[in-house]
């Protein structure tokens, strides 16, 4: 499972980085923490008595670069394209929803894109919506702005109803 976003501290509340928020959340309820890997991510390995192996990665560096580090860990574990969950943002859903996809374009996002490129399409995406900009605020800006106050108050709620569904597709 791979959470998109940027590094850096400055970077960590970010729209952009929700994917990389909602993992952090994942592996801190599963008591794991992350290490360096060879591939260019950090990742956190758990796995729940009789489920599956979880490996929780992130990049560790800028999102729209995100393909080969996703390739290199596919290789590593030796998993397909349709063994991997990569949670992110999602523009063209109102902030808050959550939807998940599996296949298809990339609809503009640019981590997704790259990671299309490297590792094809047969992918599952948890993506959640962040909306649009309003009032002319280019998209750049408005995905690598903090969550407004008013976001901020109902983040760790809809995080939580993202992990539950992130559960229950890798049942656990």
């Amino acid at each position: 499972m791979l959470g998109l976003g940027n590094p850096g501290p400055e970077h960590e509340a970010n729209r952009h980085n929700i994917g990389q928020i909602i993992v952090d959340e994942l592996a801190h309820e599963f008591g794991v923490g992350y290490k360096s890997h060879k591939s260019g991510s950090t990742i956190a390995e758990y796995r729940s008595p009789g489920g599956p192996k979880v490996v929780l990665a992130k990049s560790i560096g800028y999102m729209n670069l995100s393909g080969n580090p996703t390739n290199q860990l596919l290789q590593f574990f030796s998993l397909e394209p349709s063994q991997l969950i990569v949670v992110h943002d999602e523009l063209d859903l109102p902030f808050g929803e959550v939807r998940t996809k599996f296949d298809g374009g990339h609809a503009g996002h640019n981590g997704l894109r790259d990671i299309s490129e490297k590792c094809g399409t047969g992918y599952h995406r948890i993506r959640f919506g962040i909306g649009r900009p309003t009032h002319g605020q280019e998209v750049a800006d408005y995905v690598l702005k903090n969550f407004n106050s008013e976001e901020r108050g109902k983040l760790k709620e809809l995080v939580d109803q993202s992990i539950q569904r992130i559960k229950s597709i890798i049942q656990l």
